[in-house]
């Protein structure tokens, strides 16, 4: 159809071009007719040619503009067919870029669109898709980071969770960990290898429990210490991953027949560099990153709380004897009960009990992360754990600094939304929170923050607590430890404010001989006789109001026997300072107080046979010297007992050195002469800084602290430090210090452990 047009056009322009020169000749003759007076007839036109001979050119004009109006025509077709063109390629070219951006709109990032070089709009657009499609992509891929974060923080809580119900039994722990483990990261099998070193010369793994396809396999398997992949793993104390397992190593076996698993991962539970056993486990597919490094922190918290598990186990075998030992003290201290003033030194053994338990719980206290904060953000106050964590060498570099300068700039959005709801006296804070170091260091804690009110209910201050998780929880674990002891030495129930059972330890119920059931049944005005019904609710009104009780109390066990308990009675208020529950923490004191009733009685009868004793004062000296003589003998008993107690430390490996509050040795075991190359007898009565080299006395805070008699002691503690020995020789060694108070007199146990390797 183009070619068409543009013939007819040309053609046009010809015969245009040939008739605007007729008309041009028709004027001209008309004019030249006229001017001449000639006749307008062909004679008269012969005649003009003949007077005018310039007529003969201007009969050419119809030729000469024919051609022109042809050049000039074909042009103009030329130019409308090129703009003609140039139309219909720009609107393809506007078709098919509206057609991309449709689907761009509709969300295809990989739609295709080549743009010409005089295409701008089609490249910004093409651009425009390309930034889209890798916004997308880093989208995905933060999408996926983030879905493995918490994919990793779940089960770390799910892990912690199962680590805290299944503390007490290593072979249930085991089979719980690798049966979630092996569940959690879709792994095919798993098993579980504990190391036993009880006996140094017989060092082996027992498998302790196995897992595959959703059943346990009940398996008792010893591996000797360094043998196999196991032994291997424990040597090395790294991790070792198998990408092409031998075909006789393990199968897994189901109805469908049995396959050689294709990657297999071995994980060493270590803790300061001790192995406490391994964890392997085979799949088919390789592990991700992400799972391989949460099964390595999962292994860093089953080997804490292993290491936990096995110290329980040790002390709870010490607390076995030192009962024993206490028993036995018990039935010659009974023979001694005679009067009124052995029942008075009772009283104080008691009370430096009590005393013990105090500082005890001071001693929790200060495992703990403390700061305090104005309303406004402002730190108050921090403890030396505080200072110590975040990296600070005294309190003047924090106090008075705000809160914003511990927290990391990228997470101080959502922080100070958690911020300005406790400080408008909201729900308090209960979760991970990370901390900048002063050293620009991340600091990962369990943290809580806690509105502490004034008298008229308002926010006083906020109460910040935390535990330091970045060293596998150990501080946590350490408090939750030093809880379960307490809770197992003593007895304790928990009340509504109307006396109601809440809950009740292990020690409650088995007093009381109860289940924990038909407990809860019960108030706390249903255990005691009824002639003690109106003293408890007397007692119990003072508590909810806030009034502690501190006394004793009678009760009655399910069996309607009587017993008496040591107790103290303490209201729990909720963040609205309104009262909760009441805790109830207790002592058995029924063999005491039946000993004080049988001593009133024996007085009684004293006092009614006094008469007649003073007629036979001769036979009462006699029986005096006899009474101090039995004293005199089981003092020699008591002796005979603290120095049994001297020689069971003494066969301890770990060194172990007694001083005084001045730094005084008063005790210096097999163990501590061999590491420091010194004899007892040269040490005894000198002061312990004798041991440690001035240099790094004056360098390292613990030693200084320790050596020092006006400083404060850093206990409860396990720090890694190095000794010279008299021979000149460094050793590295970790070391603990513990803190006795009986009445004034402090004395303070460091535990040395050697924890250097030699090399064979």
């Amino acid at each position: 159809m183009k070619p068409q047009v543009s013939v007819k056009f040309i053609v046009q322009g010809t015969a245009l071009g040939f008739a605007v020169g007729l008309v041009y000749i028709l004027i001209l003759y008309l004019i030249g007719l006229l001017s001449k007076g000639l006749a307008l007839t062909l004679g008269g036109i012969s005649d003009l040619h003949r007077i005018t001979p310039i007529f003969y050119l201007i009969d050419l004009l119809p030729i000469v503009l024919g051609p022109f109006g042809y050049f000039i025509s074909r042009k103009i077709a030329a130019y409308l067919s090129d703009y003609e063109n140039s139309i219909s390629n720009s609107l393809h070219r506007e078709r098919k870029l509206y057609r991309f951006v449709e689907k761009l709109r509709d969300g295809d990032v990989d739609a295709d669109y080549t743009p010409d070089e005089t295409d701008a709009l089609g490249k910004a657009i093409v651009s425009l898709r390309n930034d889209i499609r890798l916004s997308r992509n880093e989208e995905e891929k933060r999408r996926k980071e983030d879905e493995q974060r918490r994919w990793a923080a779940e089960g770390l809580a799910k892990f912690g969770e199962i680590l805290r119900q299944n503390n007490d039994n290593i072979d249930e722990l085991s089979f719980q960990i690798i049966r979630n483990l092996v569940n959690y990261v879709g792994a095919n099998q798993a098993a579980f290898y504990l190391l036993e070193d009880e006996d140094s010369a017989d060092r082996h793994f027992r498998m302790t429990a196995s897992y595959a396809y959703e059943r346990r396999k009940y398996a008792d398997r010893i591996i000797p210490w360094g043998d196999g992949l196991v032994g291997a793993c424990a040597l090395e104390k790294e991790k070792i991953v198998l990408k092409k397992v031998p075909d006789s190593y393990l199968r897994i076996t189901s109805g469908l027949g049995r396959a050689n698993p294709k990657f297999l991962m071995l994980i060493p539970l270590k803790v300061n560099e001790n192995v406490h056993g391994v964890i392997e486990m085979a799949s088919f597919n390789p592990f991700e990153k992400y799972q391989e490094e949460f099964i390595e922190k999962v292994s860093e918290s089953v080997a804490t709380t292993i290491a936990t598990v096995k110290i329980n186990l040790r002390t709870a075998k010490l607390l076995k004897e030192s009962r024993e030992q206490a028993e036995e003290l018990a039935l010659k201290e009974e023979q001694m009960r005679q009067n009124m003033e052995e029942l008075q030194a009772t009283q104080e053994e008691a009370s430096r009990q009590s005393a013990k338990f105090i500082s005890f719980s001071n001693s929790v206290n200060h495992t703990m992360i403390r700061a305090d904060f104005d309303v406004d953000g402002t730190l108050i106050y921090a403890n030396t754990k505080f200072l110590q964590k975040l990296e600070y060498s005294s309190n003047s570099e924090v106090e008075g600094k705000h809160i914003s300068m511990f927290i990391n700039k990228k997470d101080r959005a959502w922080f100070d939304e958690i911020w300005k709801n406790l400080s408008r006296g909201g729900k308090h804070f209960e979760g991970d929170m990370k901390f900048l170091t002063r050293n620009g260091n991340d600091l990962w804690t369990i943290a809580t923050f806690t509105c502490v009110r004034n008298e008229i209910g308002g926010v006083d201050k906020i109460l910040f607590l935390a535990i330091d998780t970045t060293e596998q929880k150990k501080l946590s674990l350490d408090y939750e430890g030093q809880i379960s002891a307490l809770n197992r030495s003593s007895i304790k129930a928990e009340f509504s404010p109307t006396g109601d059972l809440i809950d009740a330890n292990e020690k409650f119920l088995l007093t009381l001989a109860y289940t924990l059931n038909s407990a809860k049944e019960k108030s706390v005005f249903d255990i005691v006789p009824s002639g003690e019904r109106k003293n408890i609710e007397r007692v119990w009104d003072d508590v909810i109001h806030g009034i502690p009780y501190e006394g004793q109390i009678k009760v009655l066990t399910s069996n309607s026997e009587e017993r008496w308990f040591r107790c103290t009675f303490s209201s729990v208020n909720d963040m609205y300072d309104e009262v909760a529950k009441v805790v109830l923490i207790a002592n058995d004191i029924t063999r005491e107080k039946n000993m004080e009733f049988e001593t009133q009685r024996q007085t009684e009868q004293l006092r009614l046979q006094e008469e007649q004793l003073r007629m036979n004062e001769i036979e009462l000296n006699k029986k005096l010297r006899e009474a101090k003589d039995e004293v005199r003998n089981q003092f020699k008993e008591i002796e005979k007992v603290k120095i049994r107690n001297e020689k069971t430390l003494e066969g301890f490996l770990d060194a172990i050195i007694t001083t005084d509050h001045d730094g005084i040795v008063q005790f210096f075991n097999k163990a501590a002469e061999e590491l420091f190359e010194v004899k007892r007898d040269e040490i005894l009565g000198q002061s312990v800084r004798i041991l440690f080299p001035e240099d790094i006395v004056n360098t390292d805070e613990f030693l200084g602290s320790y050596l020092d008699p006006n400083k404060e002691k850093i206990t409860g503690q396990r720090k890694e430090i190095t000794i010279t020995t008299q021979g000149g020789k460094e050793i590295p060694v970790l070391m603990l210090i513990t803190e006795a108070k009986i009445g004034r007199e402090v004395t303070y146990t460091a535990f040395i452990q050697n924890i250097s390797v030699d090399l064979f």
